[in-house]
């Protein structure tokens, strides 16, 4: 595994790091260690920038969806400043996943986010 690998896999651990935080305090503390200060974050549902903005977007996914976590699915693929993985997002109770997607994230120099853009692959009809 070469150090630009590493670099994609760090980058996508502190990712979903992130949007499983629970508190308010812990999912500060993740955003920041995950994304760049003018990081931004982009999907069909929302276009954010800024820790807060991102950080507002993971609550409200949490809110919609509670007892539910993310996970990854599959292996992170990068190459340069960039990198793709696949998600679920699985309820605690039975194990469903009634949503999962694919993300794009890209680097800066210090292997934290700049940017995502997230797409949806699966969604609960009414969602």
């Amino acid at each position: 595994m070469s150090a630009n690998t590493d670099r994609h896999e760090i980058a996508a651990a502190r990712y979903f790091d992130a949007w499983n935080a629970s508190g308010a305090e812990e999912l500060a503390k993740a955003v920041a260690a995950a994304w760049s200060e003018d990081g931004t974050y982009t999907d069909p549902l929302a276009e954010v920038s800024g820790h807060d903005g991102i950080a507002a977007v993971i609550a409200a996914a949490h809110e919609q969806f509670p007892g539910f976590f993310f996970r990854p699915l599959g292996c992170v693929d990068g190459h340069h400043d960039t990198a793709r993985f696949a998600w679920e997002l699985v309820s605690e109770a039975d194990g469903s996943a009634p949503v999962a997607g694919f993300d794009v994230i890209t680097l800066d120099a210090d292997g934290r986010i700049r940017s995502v853009l997230g797409f949806l692959d699966r969604v609960p009809a009414g969602a």
